[in-house]
């Protein structure tokens, strides 16, 4: 069925005349005639039966009016969501962000994007880095901010901003007399690990051994947790500069070496964007990250 065969059709069962019908669809009356025949042929039978000067539905033409009426409706339903997406009076967007990536430091970039995008509607997703590649693979998710010293083929990044990496402890603890604290100091410091700290992955990369040589105290995937331990003088804990800390922490910078990481956004190579996805990309790319 094509969709100027049902117009017709219902024109002509709201009317009841095929050429004040005709006029309704702004086709010519041989044409609405054609355009009812061949739904006719599709169906198998005749929908009106014309006496004269009138016309009267078929008991096949009853029978089809709601459902010819429903697919109508739906297909005019369905052009209008299409329309919205198109230009974006409708902006869904899956969007994964790395647990460990402070919200504070996106504030302004997401104030951006919403002046960007005002009908933007945003499904986000906090997990492990690795994670959030894996959902950006399958499809689950559009687009993924995260901090990892490489990525697969398959994905493409584009860098927003770095951060370093900082020790946190609290206050009167040895480090607070230093400027910085050297990566060898925290041999034997008792220490609380956050369970999707990416510090290591960094660190290994840059020729750092596995092992700090930290005594390990305590362990959580909550940031929160893990920062109350460090407040209670239960260990330090090493965060991205960006996260924010509880008042009363203390940080010092990681140096000999000094680690970093880039936040980068990431989406997958050759997948065709949605335009609330391109906007949001594009977005991204022109903003001033590092002002």
């Amino acid at each position: 069925m094509e969709m100027h065969q049902l117009r017709c059709f219902l024109a002509v069962c709201e009317t009841m005349n095929f050429t004040r019908a005709a006029e309704r669809c702004h086709v010519a009356q041989p044409s609405l005639t054609r355009a009812i025949q061949k739904l006719e042929e599709e169906l198998g039978g005749p929908l009106f039966r014309r006496e004269r000067s009138r016309t009267h539905l078929t008991d096949l033409g009853r029978l089809m009016q709601p459902h010819i009426q429903a697919a109508y409706d739906a297909t005019l339903a369905a052009r209008a969501e299409a329309e919205s997406y198109r230009s974006l009076e409708r902006a869904p967007i899956r969007l994964g962000v790395m647990s460990t990536i402070g919200p504070t430091r996106l504030v302004d970039f997401f104030a951006r994007v919403r002046r960007e995008i005002p009908s933007l509607d945003l499904d986000l997703r906090e997990a492990a880095g690795r994670v959030l590649l894996e959902l950006l693979m399958s499809g689950d998710l559009d687009i993924a901010l995260i901090g990892l010293p490489s990525y697969p083929d398959r994905i493409d990044s584009v860098t927003l901003f770095q951060e370093r990496y900082l020790i946190a402890f609290p206050k009167g603890h040895r480090f607070e007399q230093m400027p910085a604290v050297p990566v060898a100091a925290l041999a034997g410091e008792p220490y609380l690990k956050r369970l999707h700290c990416e510090f290591m992955d960094h660190f290994k990369a840059l020729g750092g051994p596995d092992d700090l040589g930290v005594s390990l105290r305590y362990s959580s995937e909550r940031e929160d947790w893990v920062q109350a331990m460090v407040l209670a003088g239960m260990g330090s804990a090493i965060m991205p500069e960006y996260l924010p800390a509880i008042p009363g922490i203390a940080t010092r910078v990681l140096v000999e070496p000094a680690v970093s990481r880039t936040i980068s956004l990431t989406t997958v190579a050759g997948r065709r964007f949605s335009p609330a996805v391109a906007a949001f990309v594009n977005t991204a790319r022109h903003f001033a990250w590092e002002a």
